[in-house]
């Protein structure tokens, strides 16, 4: 493969990886109608809205339905949205409302109600997933220790729900070794595999058929033509230099008590 790693082209080579295994949303997968083993599939709108429009195009010509999780209102585009639920994949919704209520977890979770309400107004959505801000200090998971998503008619969260998954895989820090990745991570997450690039965990798609694997990726991440992958490839480095001095600094502050 002779494409550039982290561009849309390299997309389609995990998908014809994909084609080995039963790919499934997250809802799909909590819906306990599954014999395994399967592929989930999710991707993290996190800043790029016709960027997941593409990724979802390029599945859908591979035959592939998977999960778009989108912020609100930061890439909450209805109109994309809905072009990407009549290709047969999965809306949910990318939930930050700890960050946005500041820690309060009363506050979010009246937030978080008021923001599904407008999903559910165009999507049934019935699973969520929580958006990682690496420059908080709160983790959204938490207000599940005081609420009870169910509550809430949804189905599952697509961290805590699905952390039985043994292998889970993500391209978050634009690499898929867990380097600067502060929250996008499972209790059985598997950091043991060494990848270099996007080459080798097509690999490992292709020889673990046989195996429960969770797959992440970021639509923003994976631009298409030249100038997408040139201003993805600018905005990862950047974000990644940024999480790396907030480490040293947050480290830093804590060696001073």
């Amino acid at each position: 493969m002779r494409e550039m790693d982290f561009s849309l082209t390299m997309y389609a080579e995990i998908c014809k990886a994909l084609q080995l295994h039963k790919v499934v949303t997250v809802q799909r997968y909590l819906s306990n109608v599954l014999e395994s083993p399967c592929l989930v599939l999710r991707h993290d709108v996190d800043r790029d809205s016709k960027n997941a429009l593409a990724m979802a195009k390029l599945e859908y010509e591979y035959g592939i339905q998977s999960t778009y999780y989108f912020r609100y209102p930061n890439t909450f585009n209805r109109e994309i949205m809905e072009q990407i639920a009549n290709l047969g994949h999965e809306i949910g919704y990318h939930y930050e409302v700890l960050d946005k209520a500041g820690g309060d977890c009363h506050k979010a979770i009246a937030l978080f109600q008021k923001e599904l309400e407008i999903f559910r107004a165009s999507f049934p959505v019935k699973t969520v997933c929580m958006h990682g801000n690496p420059l908080t200090k709160w983790d959204g998971r938490d207000i599940w220790s005081l609420f009870d998503f169910h509550d809430f008619g949804i189905l599952g969260e697509a961290f805590l729900s699905c952390s039985d998954i043994p292998i889970y895989l993500t391209d978050t820090g634009r690499n898929w070794n867990g380097n600067n990745n502060f929250k996008d991570k499972l209790p059985a997450e598997n950091r043991n595999k060494n990848f270099r690039n996007t080459v080798d965990v097509i690999r490992f798609l292709n020889s673990n058929k046989d195996n429960i694997i969770y797959l992440n990726c970021h639509p923003e991440r994976w631009g298409p033509g030249p100038w997408g992958w040139t201003k993805a490839f600018m905005r990862d480095h950047l974000f990644n230099f940024c999480k790396k001095a907030l480490k040293l600094f947050r480290s830093g502050s804590m060696e001073r008590f």
